[in-house]
């Protein structure tokens, strides 16, 4: 354990990380992200927690630079420590660990299963002691170990940990985590810090000069008066540059090395190179080059570099600087050696790697040892691995026919990784030199999927769709998929007639129907045939997809996420979101993760989590920015229409409404006027409700055009159009009536109340019921508001101010301030006052969705690590939630909870 370290300005923060760590001795989780730019202090204040940390079981990892592409490269390191309870761990996720981390062979795990792994085993490391997990230069991580520990990071809670990363800037894998920008140091801090430093009295301009040139950079004012010699120091000369300030600093550093012997040059890139600072490999390596690390060593290296247990620059930079200024003909010569050390058993895709950066031409054998690299990185989830491995491998490969079919598997693996660019470049490498006609129809496909990722959908449509039919001649399996993602592509008009006529035409598949031939017949039904002829189909589909293996999630998971709200089933829509969420992160399928994140933030602003869908989608936005593809605004109109946000709403649905014809989808615009109506008639302005609706109505939607039926309901009632009132009822029942769901029939109830009459009040009831069995709590709140309101105008005022009492806390406590007011209204016709707490809330509504989720689980009888794996939570921060609800439901035991959350509640 380290000492602690008291740091010259850096008051506030080691504050906020000593109460940290005071916080986690008490049995909380803590998460923090240190990010500013290099050299500001982030290592120095990760040594500062460590040396606060005694008692604490402390884990340590750091992202490097020149191994970003060697997926759980990081992880790895994180987890070495905690590998002998591995055995502890359930089969799954044990299973899961040692695959990707190479200790056993198999078929690809379940992505989500190794964040769970790695959460599981801290969870068990600290019950004996509390652990601080260190991550240092978090920006190098590779994707795989960001993604994972992002994951972990999102879910401790109760477990006496904590996690802190240190990175140059907020990584999108690591968006929304707690974060404390570290900036320069105040002038008189910097003046201490610098004065300490010099060993001679600085002359003024001197010092003013580094002062401002450092910019309160802590390592800037330790490193620039390196740069002056005592003499010009004590007279005045100016500084000779003036660069930005990392490269000043890269400069300086490589200045020192400059002055260094060639051995000990050599020595420094082999440690720049060697990612794991092995001191063993690095000598060995060095040896392997004609240097004795003991000569080397002698020549004033130390002051740069340190060989202890693990060989460690004393700055990253140094690293850095050492590495891209070093003579390729050297880079060659020291990857080379390195390879020749690393262990081809135990290590082959680093060796392999080493291999790549050695090789100066074409070379069949290492290019065949990136395939196999490759393979072994997209087993584990490393799309971005497999990706890099692939694309080095054309660059290596001779024979013609090896390059173009690598270059179709590179371009597919770029693609899905988010590099459309390097993907477009291999496409045209395939269709320029392929004589082979399969490999240029994949190139097309995968053409296909970049114009689709890219947003330019009508493009998408005629590409894929030319691609599946042609595919039909080579492989029929991969022909049916080409035919979904066309369908997708154009599930809100242009070509989908035509696909779905193709599609209807296929021949029934060999071996009798996959998870993803369910869904594919039920899609092109829904366009062909309509709902009722699809929902059988679609039913059987949705519940072939609750097992999807990780494999075909990858591949065909937005169409997986179709499904559910397809036929209304609001439980699995969340689950299947939420695990195509955690398999798309796992993997590193950077250009569809928006897509899923989206949906998932639709769902929770469904279900009336908004902190949950604001999250969601800023982390959308943070990756779609990262891809340079936008991301449609459908979560956020959604989330805005019900927060009843009107300004903010009505300038993005114009927005979305007027946007260009090229770039309007049916979809976007659906859900624009469709938030409106949402929007609107939460604002009891039931003239635009109503026009929003009708517009958003006329679109052939799939989808969203459904939805948007029971506010059109809503809002022709209360302005006194039955006519068109009934008309969408009636289109309402034949989406709904075939879906024995609590949604569906919920929804369906609520709006036949509206034009029930006589039967009303036992409509009203059954929404109310039929709507507490989900977990759409707007939804709910709205069936409660609704009763009210015709309690109230029939002068039941007893009666109507318990339904309105009740809508006006549930929305209140979710957020829904349009729809809160609406209701407040109605209670003051009915001669009541409006009292925040006044509401008699049912036990449930005091639930926050998560504990609601997890009661939920356990009211029908799973365990707390059977409700972990399933919500992706240890079970330890399962036990703290379960505390709460017991609290909040005055409740002691599980059994209690049959009758303090009731079916109908």
């Amino acid at each position: 354990m380290r000492q602690r370290v008291d740091l010259i300005g850096r008051e506030p923060e080691c504050s906020a990380l000593d109460q940290m760590i005071a916080a986690v001795r008490t049995g909380e989780s803590r998460v923090l992200l240190l990010h500013g730019e290099p050299g500001v202090g982030k290592s120095a204040l990760l040594a500062h927690l460590e040396g606060t940390a005694a008692g604490m079981r402390v884990l340590r990892a750091a992202g490097v630079e020149s191994e970003m592409e060697l997926a759980f490269a990081t992880l790895h390191q994180f987890c070495v420590p905690l590998l002998d309870r591995l055995e502890d761990l359930p089969p799954p996720q044990r299973d899961a660990l040692e695959t990707v981390f190479g200790m056993r062979a198999g078929s690809p795990p379940e992505r989500f299963l190794v964040g769970l792994a790695v959460l599981s085993l801290l969870s068990d490391a600290s019950e004996g002691s509390p652990v601080l997990c260190l991550v240092d230069d978090a920006q190098w991580m590779d994707q795989a170990s960001a993604q994972v520990l992002g994951f972990v990071a999102r879910r401790l809670l109760a477990e006496s940990i904590a996690l802190v990363f240190a990175a140059r800037h907020q990584a999108p894998d690591l968006f929304g985590l707690p974060a404390l920008p570290i900036g320069g140091l105040t002038k008189p801090d910097a003046l201490t810090l610098l004065t300490s430093a010099t060993h001679a009295p600085l002359d003024h301009r001197i010092r003013d000069r580094i002062l401002a040139e450092a910019r309160g950079n802590p390592l800037a004012l330790l490193e620039l008066p390196r740069e002056l010699s005592v003499t010009r120091v004590a007279g005045g000369f100016g500084l000779p540059h003036t660069d930005a300030l990392p490269t000043r600093l890269e400069e300086s550093f490589l200045t020192r090395v400059g002055e260094l012997s060639h051995p000990s040059r050599l020595l420094l890139l082999v440690a720049a190179a060697e990612p794991v600072g092995d001191p063993t490999l690095v000598r060995r390596a060095a040896e392997r080059l004609g240097i004795t690390s003991a000569a080397a060593l002698a020549d004033e290296v130390d002051e740069l570099l340190s060989f202890d247990v693990r060989v460690i620059f004393r700055h990253p930079l140094v690293r850095s600087a050492v590495y891209r200024a070093a003579e390729e003909e050297d880079r060659r010569a020291v990857h080379l050696a390195l390879a020749e050390v690393t262990d081809r058993q135990t290590d082959p895709d680093r060796r392999a790697w080493h291999l790549a950066c050695a090789a100066a031409e074409p070379d069949e054998e290492v290019a065949a040892e990136l395939v196999r690299s490759a393979g072994r990185a997209q087993a584990r989830g490393g799309l971005a691995a497999a990706a890099a491995f692939l694309r080095r491998s054309v660059t290596l490969t001779a024979d013609a026919s090896h390059r173009v079919e690598r270059a179709v598997e590179a371009a597919d693996a770029s693609v899905r990784a988010g590099d459309l660019a390097a993907a477009q470049e291999l496409v045209d490498i395939v269709e320029l030199d392929s004589r082979n006609e399969f490999l240029r129809v994949r190139a097309q496909l995968v053409r296909g999927r970049i114009a689709y990722a890219a947003g330019s959908y009508n493009e998408a449509q005629g590409t894929l769709l030319a691609a599946a039919r042609q595919l039909e001649r080579f492989d029929m399996d991969l022909a049916r998929e080409t035919y979904l993602l066309a369908w997708g592509t154009a599930a809100d008009g242009g070509r989908l007639l035509a696909i779905s006529r193709a599609i209807r035409e296929l021949p029934p598949p060999e071996g009798g129907p996959r998870p993803i031939d369910l869904v594919l017949t039920g899609c092109a039904l829904l366009a062909t045939d309509g709902r009722s002829a699809a929902i059988g189909t679609l039913r059987e589909a949705m519940s072939a997809l609750s097992d999807l293996p990780v494999q075909d999630l990858l591949k065909w998971g937005w169409a997986a996420c179709g499904v559910s709200p397809a036929v209304w089933d609001e439980q699995v829509m969340c689950e299947t979101y939420t695990r195509a969420v955690e398999v798309a992160r796992s993997a590193g399928i950077l250009t569809e993760l928006p897509i899923y994140l989206v949906c998932l933030g639709s769902a929770n602003s469904l279900i009336g989590d908004f902190t949950t869908a604001a999250t969601l989608i800023a982390e959308a936005d943070a990756v779609a920015a990262t891809t340079g593809v936008p991301v449609a605004p459908y979560a956020t109109l959604i989330l805005l229409a019900l927060q009843g946000k009107e300004e903010e709403a009505a300038r993005l649905v114009a927005a979305t409404v007027e946007r260009p014809t090229a770039d309007r989808r049916a979809a976007g615009v659906t859900t624009a006027h469709w938030a409106a109506a949402v929007l609107y008639n939460g604002l009891g302005r039931y003239e635009e409700a109503l026009a929003a609706a009708q517009a958003s109505a006329r679109i052939t939607q799939l989808i969203v055009s459904v939805w948007v039926l029971p506010e059109l309901v809503e809002a022709a009632v209360r302005v006194g159009d039955t006519e068109i009132a009934r008309d969408a009822l009636e289109r309402l029942t034949d989406a709904a009536q075939d879906c024995d769901t609590n949604w569906a029939q919920g929804i369906l109830a609520r709006c036949r109340a509206l034009l029930g009459e006589d039967e009303a009040e036992d409509l009203h009831l059954r929404a109310i019921d039929r709507l507490g069995r989900t977990l759409l709590r707007p939804d709910l709140a709205r069936a409660h508001l609704l009763y009210g309101e015709w309690l109230r105008r029939r002068g039941r005022r007893a009666d109507a101010r318990h339904q309105l009492t009740v809508a006006h806390g549930m929305f209140a406590s979710i957020g829904m301030t349009a729809f809160a007011g609406r209701a407040s209204r109605e209670l003051l016709a009915n001669g009541d006052r409006v009292h925040e707490r006044a509401a008699a809330v049912p036990p449930g509504a005091r639930l926050t969705p998560q504990e609601r989720q997890i009661a939920l689980l356990v009211r029908e009888g799973l365990s707390n690590p059977e409700v972990g794996a399933r919500l992706f939570l240890s079970t330890r921060t399962v036990e703290w939630h379960l505390r709460k609800v017991f609290s909040k439901l005055s409740i002691t035991s599980r059994r209690q909870l049959r009758d303090a959350l009731p079916h109908g509640e």
